[in-house]
């Protein structure tokens, strides 16, 4: 028998986070957007809950509690607003996580504790201004010397890289060349701070806007040799399965922002009237809306699906993709959906759907494009 009621702590969960986004970020987030100010006040009550720690071990600080719980909060934090979700996605997903799955006992126990109460951020730095989906296109590099690696390149589009809370940034850099002649990879723990590390200003986003995104360059900064993180020679690899992970993570808030779509149509076409009769009552918007839900529904499948083969421990690779793919195709269409139902109120800020709108799209970008989700389906299939 199939039951895919969520487990008693998982629905505790969930409940616990879909209020706090009504009650403590609904009501503030679309100041902060307006002025692309990072909400440190709603990061901190966020840290407080424990939802940076969530599938971190609890001897790191963490809650001991698994992927799964995360996903589902990141859904409700997008149901309300992409940029707190994405906050919270990045933090823990490209953050933390390579650490706690890659680190040594001394890098886990110096970084993760802070990271998990929220109080520190990490970011990971993989794409490269002339990169994009060919992230193997690395050209930042590290060499040794001595004891210490001498980094040098750029990275683009790095989220949590600038705030007042960020304590290291993760690169993938070139360290050499393998046998067969391409790229060696490694993954290098740059701390904020260090000298040569500088954080560019802000970028000025379409949507994400009280998100922190920043491109970052390294001029001769060096590091510990004991910064490499995992395996030297492995940092693109680690990083592929990281990708794997935050891809349905990525669904889940993609899920979130469609079900948000949803809520505020529902609520909007209720209260408003043309015509005579409240614009609920027409069938052609009843039909929009039927089909937005239908998205939602399929999508928040997709991405159940994947994380119950992540969690049983089996090959996820090619449900993740569809999960990211089809979440992110539901979460642009419900929020162009959604602009067109409220009219000219859904081409303003001040409405919910207008920052849905703007924010959707990146959803169909980052952590792999539709695109690179279909070449990876079509690989999963045999079609090399």
């Amino acid at each position: 028998m199939i039951d895919l009621t969520l487990p008693e702590e998982h629905e505790a969960l969930r409940k616990t986070v879909q209020e706090f986004a009504r009650e403590e970020v609904a009501p503030v987030i679309g100041e902060f957007y307006e002025r692309e100010e990072f909400p440190y006040r709603i990061v901190a009550k966020m840290g407080e809950m424990g939802l940076f720690g969530l599938p971190i071990g609890e001897e790191y600080g963490g809650m001991g509690g698994d992927y799964f719980a995360l996903c589902l909060a990141l859904e409700e934090l997008a149901r309300v607003d992409s940029s707190v979700a994405i906050t919270l996605e990045a933090g823990v997903s490209l953050g933390a996580m390579p650490l706690y799955r890659f680190g040594t006992d001394e890098q886990k126990a110096r970084w993760l504790p802070a990271m998990a109460a929220g109080e520190r951020l990490g970011a990971f730095g993989l794409t490269e201004p002339g990169g994009g989906s060919d992230a193997s296109a690395t050209r930042t590099t590290a060499k040794l010397d001595g004891d210490e690696w001498v980094v040098n390149g750029s990275k683009a589009f790095i989220t949590n890289s600038g705030t007042d809370i960020t304590s290291l940034v993760t690169v993938t850099a070139v360290t050499g060349v393998r046998d067969d002649g391409r790229k060696e990879i490694s993954a290098i723990i740059i701390p904020a701070g260090t000298p040569g590390f500088t954080v560019a200003r802000k970028y000025s986003k379409v949507g994400w806007n009280a998100s922190d995104t920043h491109e970052l360059a390294f001029a001769d900064v060096r590091v510990p040799r004991e910064n490499v993180l995992g395996t030297v020679g492995r940092g693109y690899a680690q990083f592929l399965s990281t990708l794997d992970e935050g891809r349905v993570a990525i669904a889940a808030l993609s899920v979130g922002l469609a079900q948000g779509c949803v809520d505020e149509s529902v609520r909007y076409v209720g209260e408003r009237e043309a015509f005579g009769r409240k614009i609920g009552e027409y069938q052609a918007i009843q039909f929009k809306i039927a089909d937005m839900e239908a998205r939602v529904h399929t999508a928040r499948l997709a991405y159940y699906a994947a994380a119950a083969k992540m969690l049983r421990g089996e090959t996820f690779k090619r449900e993740a993709a569809i999960a990211k793919l089809v979440s992110s195709n539901a979460a642009m269409d419900n929020a162009r959906d959604a602009t067109q139902i409220f009219g000219g109120y859904g081409f303003m800020n001040e409405f919910p759907v207008g920052r849905f709108y703007r924010d959707a799209k990146i959803l169909e970008i980052g952590e792999g494009t539709s695109e690179v989700q279909r070449m990876l389906i079509a690989r999963e299939l045999g079609l090399t």
